[in-house]
């Protein structure tokens, strides 16, 4: 196989995640097609050798792309209660189905009041576990804004979800669950709270501060971490999302951000720079 037949066979086993992504963001199964193939030509022009992993370098193409199109859309002034049809006309059963699955005609039509940097912080945190750093890189600004984008999309969609209150208080369930495996030490119960994949990442503050590392993954490595060692952590909600807190006088100077799929604990952000904890609304509980 030549070279550019290796890299068309590793596009091909990332297209369908870059498609979801790319679907997620547009709300439009014509629009992500569009989407991914043009991530597909981009990748064909670029020298990818030095990239080490190619299908997080994919995502932030696609959604690069996709960000192009939401202000190229709203530049059009299109009436956005119209997407979805035009989606549903292009699409075939099993995109809708995927579509039908991932945002519902109540979700889409409130992402399509955010503004696109917005939507994108949004959709790639919480709905495919991002970190901010990666999603600062692709809108353009820093990672402590990019929170703050993501968390005001966070709001907006909260305030119109009717079982919203329910989600929430089902994530602080779990989290609680968590922190009292945490610190009595129950490496059991740690686990069946976590996912098989979860990943635990630090930024460089809490890096620095000497007691964990820049990524772990896996539960069995994330319980091990956090095993007996959590007993001066508090509850609290961060950017209105169950999490826990390391505070010194009152003062906030770890946060742990959680990211929570049905019920299990998917990831973990662990935030010590102050400029991004200024940043994050942090509520005790």
């Amino acid at each position: 196989m030549s070279e550019l037949e290796i890299l068309a066979a590793r596009f091909e086993a990332d297209r369908p995640h870059l498609r979801q992504v790319a679907q997620r963001i547009l709300g439009s199964a014509h629009e992500a097609d569009d989407a991914v193939q043009e991530a597909w030509v981009r990748l064909s022009r670029s020298d990818t050798s030095d990239v080490g992993n190619l299908t997080g370098w994919l995502t932030t193409v696609v959604s690069r792309v996709c960000l192009d199109m939401l202000r190229s859309r709203q530049a059009r002034r299109e009436d956005p209660a119209e997407l979805p049809v035009v989606a549903a006309e292009t699409a075939d059963p099993e995109q809708e189905a995927v579509m039908a699955d991932a945002i519902g005609p109540a979700l889409l039509l409130v992402l399509d009041t955010l503004n696109p940097r917005e939507r994108l912080a949004f959709v790639l945190h919480d709905m495919f576990a991002v970190d901010f750093p990666q999603i600062a890189e692709i809108v353009g600004c820093s990672p402590a804004s990019a929170r703050q984008l993501a968390s005001r999309a966070r709001r907006r969609v909260q305030g119109s979800s009717p079982d919203d209150s329910g989600q929430t208080a089902r994530k602080r369930e779990i989290v609680d669950a968590f922190l009292a495996a945490a610190r009595g030490g129950d490496f059991s119960a740690l686990l069946s709270l976590l996912d098989p994949s979860v990943t635990l990442r630090a930024d460089e503050a809490a890096v620095a501060m000497g007691n964990t590392n820049a990524l772990a993954e896996g539960a069995s490595t994330v319980a091990g971490v956090f095993n007996g060692r959590a007993k001066a952590l508090r509850h609290a909600y961060i950017d209105g999302l169950p999490g826990l807190v390391w505070a010194l006088h009152g003062e906030p100077k770890v946060a742990f951000a959680f990211t929570i799929e049905g019920d299990r604990v998917t990831g973990i952000e662990q935030i010590a720079d102050p400029s991004t904890l200024a940043a994050l609304e942090i509520e005790f509980s």
